[in-house]
Order: structure tokens, then C-alpha cells, then sequence
């Protein structure tokens, strides 16, 4: 593709996601998340013997999700995929350019490697050794971002300030390459000190956004707060394109509740986006069931 090209590709994604109502849908399950994904879907471990027979159900999963009619733009800003996904096809395209050919609807890309052992009541992320080179697979492909996670247990102040460094400092080389990190330091739902782990988090994420060079952005993907409207400091920063929410265990109807509460948060849903849909389904029971989740999804993002 020409750079100019490809330029304006970019540009058109980056309108989409600034100016838009919508979401973003997780489509992102990697190795130890998929069995999980897959069984809530209707597909238990006796019906694959390996991780290839498996990756194959789950982009089968991914696909009749992505390709059906109540998929696309008109509700969705974009969608992250795991690099599995990005290296298979769709209808014959590449996972990525189907997304935004087809549907117009932006595509990401989770780069991380998954998570450290827990020290200091954080998970770091583990060490991205070949992180240039996928970054370079996903702006071959057109991909406007990418989406990384580490999480925060405890309200400890050097975990949370190393997990934000750490979160920052890749950001930059993902900046470098041209694409819009999204920064995910999620706070564990179910974490005894949930809301002095906020305080600390929005401390440190705002202490790095102010270092970032004027009208260089990224988006940042966070845990639902316990009072509503607790990151409109992040929401408004002049360096985030958009802050989106995790459902972090939340069921759907709940996170949609909590995502209503909070001005300018958009959800970026991932089991509650899927929650209810099933192999077993028609395709017209399926598509009814997408449609209603996507519906009530982006209705809750619009506030």
C-alpha cells in the first residue's frame, strides 16, 4: 500500500474513533483466556486435542461474530485482535483490512506477552522481546493501535508506579511506530482495596500523560471506578484520544450501568460483549443475540 495511502487510512481511523459514538469490542483471547472463551460459547475441551485445533475454533468463534450483519461500524469504533488473528484471514482478507474494508471498523492489535508473578500487588507485564517486529506486522496491516494489560491487586505505591512506567514507557515505542497505544492497567474487581488502588493509579497515569509531547495521544482502558466520573481528569487530558472501560468480570448488564455512569468512558467489552451467544445458535438466534448485545453496549457508551 502507498504511504500516502496509508496515511489517509489512518486518518480516517482516527476521525472514526475521535468524533464517533460506539465501542470497542475485545476480540483478543489468547492462549490462556480461549479455553474459557470457548466453553462459555458452547465448546468444552473434548472437542479439540491441541492449541492449533483450538485457535482454529476460536477464530471459527471471531468470525461468525466479525462477519455477521449486526457487526460493523455504525456501533462499533474498532475491535482488538490477538495476533493469531492477524495472521489469519477473513473472507479471504486479512483479519485487519476485512475489519476496516468491510465493516469500517478500526482495528487493534494486543501485543503484550501476558503477565509476570505478582510482586509489590501488581502484575507487570512480561518481557516483549520481538515487540518492533510485530509492531511492524501490524502497520503492514494497516492496524491503527495496539492494546496491552498488567494488573493491580493491591493499593501498593511502588507496584502501581511500576506498572504505569512500565505501560508508558512501551507506549512510547508503539507511538514511534506510528500506531495509538492503548494503555490497560487494570484494577482487579475484586480487590480489598480497590478504591485506594484509583487514587494511586490516577495519580501516576496522570504524572505520565503530562510528560507525553503535545499532540501525542494514546487511549487508556481501565477498570469501572467505584464513583462515577472518577477518571474525567484522564477523560479530558489533552494527550488521551479516549478512555475505554474493561467489564472485568462484571456481567454485561452491570458494566453497561456502570459505563452509563461515567461521562466520555466507552466500554471496550470482551466476555460481556459474547455473554449469551452460543455454537448451538441459529444463525438467526445468533444474530438477534449479537444484535442485542451490541445494541445495549453501545447505547451504554453513548453517555
Amino acid at each position: 500500500m502507498p504511504e500516502a495511502n496509508g496515511k489517509t487510512v489512518l486518518a480516517e481511523m482516527l476521525s472514526k474513533v475521535e468524533t464517533q459514538d460506539g465501542f470497542i469490542a475485545a476480540l483478543d483471547q489468547s492462549g490462556g483466556s480461549t479455553p474459557k472463551a470457548l466453553k462459555l460459547y458452547g465448546i468444552d475441551e473434548t472437542a479439540y486435542g491441541n492449541d492449533a485445533e483450538m485457535f482454529d475454533l476460536v477464530h471459527q468463534m471471531r468470525t461468525r461474530i466479525i462477519t455477521d450483519q449486526a457487526f460493523n461500524g455504525d456501533r462499533i469504533l474498532g475491535a482488538i485482535l490477538f495476533e493469531n488473528t492477524l495472521d489469519r484471514n477473513i473472507a479471504d482478507k486479512s483479519s485487519a483490512r476485512y475489519l476496516w474494508q468491510e465493516k469500517q471498523v478500526v482495528p487493534f492489535l494486543k501485543v503484550d506477552k501476558g503477565l509476570a508473578e505478582e510482586a509489590n500487588g501488581v502484575q507487570l507485564m512480561k518481557a516483549m522481546p520481538d515487540l518492533d517486529s510485530l509492531l511492524d506486522k501490524a502497520v503492514a496491516q494497516d492496524v491503527f493501535g495496539t492494546k496491552m494489560r498488567s494488573v493491580i491487586k493491591l493499593a501498593n505505591a511502588k507496584g502501581i508506579a511500576d506498572v504505569v512506567k512500565q505501560q508508558f514507557d512501551i507506549g512510547k515505542q508503539i507511538l514511534a511506530k506510528g500506531l495509538v497505544p492503548i494503555i490497560e492497567p487494570e484494577i482487579d474487581i475484586n480487590s480489598p482495596e480497590k478504591a485506594a488502588a484509583e487514587e494511586l493509579l490516577k495519580v501516576e497515569l496522570l504524572k505520565q500523560l503530562d510528560t507525553l509531547p503535545s499532540g501525542q495521544r494514546v487511549m487508556l482502558k481501565l477498570t469501572l471506578p467505584n464513583a462515577a466520573n472518577y477518571y474525567q481528569d484522564c477523560v479530558k487530558h489533552d494527550n488521551v484520544l479516549k478512555v475505554v472501560a474493561l467489564s472485568g468480570g462484571y456481567c454485561r448488564a452491570d458494566a453497561n450501568q456502570k459505563v452509563s455512569e461515567n461521562n466520555g468512558m466507552i466500554a471496550s467489552f470482551s466476555r460481556a460483549l459474547t455473554e449469551g451467544l452460543s455454537a448451538k445458535q441459529s444463525d438467526e438466534e445468533f444474530s438477534q443475540a449479537l444484535d442485542d448485545a451490541i445494541n445495549s453496549i453501545f447505547e451504554a457508551s453513548k453517555t
